[in-house]
């Protein structure tokens, strides 16, 4: 079984037999062997900075990230690395995705059980799913639209449902501001899926009346992501010339 390639992704190996303790130090989810791991590194601050899939091979560490964002990731794991015995380089390794049933050397995407698999050093065919369709209906953000980088606070994205956080890791990079919002803090902004009457441009205000309420994003099928401000998110909305309506008010998406 082949799947489809995922466009714009690079693959760093990380290697050497201090890795998996480099790691540790750093990001939000520990890899795992045997499984797909998802992860983000995050600014002292605990902004969002690059989200990743992490793989275990015993070996090395594979770390799936989008293209754009590889080279400042290299960039930054280079520097925090010092002595370490650690490389990092990338591998070239293609990634391909799908649906339905995972093949034999692929895994289950580590997000949600509806976007399917992951394989690395697999050969993908031309993109024909609607990804955008089902990120919007189970409101998973991607890279470069909802997660913005240096701007969005991973617990507001839904990193918790989404297995992209371990509140019991011990230390990482913005770790304390993490922790400080899970269990000292009660959410009043987030994504979630609303619907739409209408089409705009994705990062077009919503407001509620004359005040702002958010942001809206990725929009399929009469439906979209957006960044509420949960206190104001009530009734209709506007987004530019759209109408938006969040059935949910004081949630997030399940």
């Amino acid at each position: 079984m082949t799947g489809e390639k995922a466009e714009n992704r690079t693959v760093l190996r990380i290697a050497g037999k201090d890795a998996h303790h480099f790691l540790h130090g750093l990001v939000t989810n520990d890899a795992r062997p045997g499984a797909l791991v998802y992860s983000a590194l995050l600014s002292p601050q605990g902004k969002f900075l690059a989200d990743f899939f992490l793989l275990d091979r015993g070996e090395d560490i594979l770390l799936d990230v989008a293209g754009d964002l590889a080279p400042g990731l290299f960039r930054r794991l280079s520097m925090y690395k010092l002595r370490a015995a650690v490389t990092i380089d990338d591998s070239g390794l293609p990634v391909a995705r799908g649906l339905a049933e995972v093949p034999d050397g692929a895994f289950a995407d580590p997000r949600h059980k509806a976007l399917g698999w992951r394989a690395y050093g697999m050969e993908g065919s031309a993109p024909q799913i609607d990804w955008d369709a089902i990120r919007v209906a189970h409101c998973i953000p991607e890279t470069g639209i909802e997660l913005i980088p240096e701007d969005s606070y991973i617990l507001e994205m839904g990193y918790d449902r989404l297995h992209g956080v371990d509140h019991r890791k011990g230390c990482y990079v913005g770790q304390e501001v993490t922790a400080r919002m899970k269990h000292k803090t009660t959410l009043r902004k987030g994504l979630v899926t609303v619907e739409i009457d209408g089409s705009v441009p994705v990062g077009t205000p919503i407001m509620a009346g004359a005040k702002p309420a958010g942001t809206l994003f990725t929009q399929s099928g009469g439906r979209a992501i957006a960044y509420l401000r949960f206190d104001r998110a009530k009734g209709d909305m506007a987004a530019g010339d759209a109408t938006v309506r969040w059935s949910e008010p004081g949630q997030n998406n399940a």
